[in-house]
């Protein structure tokens, strides 16, 4: 058995960027990270545009101008201008090569087709240059740099349609378990409804993970034994969960070794989640989640996440932490580091009820773990805690 740091950084050694590259329509690259470079392909703006709704004038020395016109955005009329002259213009529109500024429409005052100024101006004000943000050729975004939806707008801004990226892992998930069904079916004495894969999808879904396959299997060698095989060679990322302990109907540690994975670790010195394993074959990286349910998604939390950004290239691969105040009284029983669910506020931190390993009511409302070291056995109100933040 090993210790949680120990096993955090097995995952980040062992798991390699991808970088393998596709090409997606820009809509649907949210999330993913550039294999090349984006150039531009215009000037942004592509021409002289109003900052303001207001006017555009040529300038004078004089604080009076003589409207003759209007330019809304859209507008690809150029109007031309004499020295003291102005045009209505709205945010966004081109402004006419003869004006040489912009004053907002809040300081002026008009008189039929007259303004005059509150103030004295000079020129040059309220104006978006040719290429202010990005001129045509230069570097619009650098590879790697990883699609945010300001990234999309932006890009999209500039005509561009599609772009190459690195892929995103294919994941499988496998639900083990006889007692295991469908919701919507009728529920026989013994059995309960199968949450854990909708629970693992969903939350990958949440992380822009989408190319995701579910697989059930009973608690059955043989099948446990082909499933896996199957995964393992058609996708990068295998979620297990359930099968992992060391019951009589549990064949997953098994059927792992028959297929020659290579077991990185098993048993980590937590709670919950104790019985993980972390193992590779070939160029897929393979994960036995607990069938606990809460125990899985701390798992989840604590190691996929990691795996999966690794696997992207990102920067950071853990959870974000953070020290704050605890709003309540926790005791821990035994000398295992623990994964307590909890709401942060923002200021400070209030530990749940229901901490049990198989109870997933509490987290579903929690956005952050609280972790407890092993050596540490109390926690009171005001003391400062380690807070994990959720991506909820």
């Amino acid at each position: 058995m090993i210790s949680i740091s120990e096993a955090i950084d097995i995952v980040k050694n062992k798991c390699l960027p991808l970088l393998k590259e596709t090409t997606k329509p820009l809509e649907k690259a949210g999330g993913y990270k550039l294999s090349s470079n984006i150039y531009a392909p215009i000037n942004m703006p592509p021409f002289r545009q109003s900052a303001m709704d207001g006017y555009a004038l040529n300038w004078h020395d004089k604080l009076t101008y003589t409207v003759i016109g209007e330019i809304k955005a859209g507008d690809n009329h150029q109007p031309i201008l004499k020295k003291g002259e102005a045009v209505r213009i709205f945010t966004g529109a081109p402004v006419p090569d003869s004006a040489n500024t912009v004053i907002m429409q809040e300081k002026v005052s008009r008189n039929e087709n007259t303004i005059k100024l509150d103030d004295p101006i000079t020129i040059n004000l309220n104006i978006r240059t040719v290429g202010e943000q990005v001129k045509k050729s230069q570097l619009a975004l650098a590879k790697d740099t990883k699609l945010t939806p300001a990234a999309i707008g932006y890009l999209s801004s500039l005509g561009i349609k599609e772009v190459n990226v690195y892929q995103k892992p294919t994941i499988a998930i496998i639900a083990t378990g006889n007692e295991l069904i469908e919701p919507g079916l009728h529920l026989e004495y013994g059995q309960i409804y199968e949450s854990n894969s909708k629970m693992l999808l969903s939350t990958l879904y949440s992380l822009k993970f989408y190319d995701v396959t579910l697989h059930k299997v009973k608690d059955d060698y043989n099948e446990t034994l082909n499933t896996l095989d199957k995964v393992i060679k058609g996708h990068d990322l295998v979620i297990i969960s359930g099968g992992i302990s060391v019951g009589d109907y549990d064949f997953v540690e098994e059927a792992l070794k028959a297929l020659h994975v290579e077991e990185h670790f098993y048993k980590v010195n937590q709670k919950p989640g104790k019985p993980l394993f972390f193992g590779t074959k070939e160029d897929t990286y393979i994960f036995a989640l607990p069938g606990n349910p809460a125990a899985s998604l701390t798992c989840f939390y604590m190691y996929v996440f990691t795996a999966l950004q690794r696997l992207m290239n990102n920067e950071f691969y853990k959870l974000p932490r953070i020290q704050v105040k605890s709003e309540s009284l926790f005791k821990k029983h035994g000398d295992r580091p623990q994964f307590l669910k909890a709401i942060y506020n923002g200021n400070a931190v209030t530990i749940l009820e229901g901490q049990s390993s198989s109870m997933l009511q509490t987290y579903a409302i929690c956005n952050a773990l609280v972790f407890m070291p092993g050596e540490q056995s109390k926690i009171k109100v005001d003391d400062l805690v380690e807070v994990i933040l959720l991506p909820v």
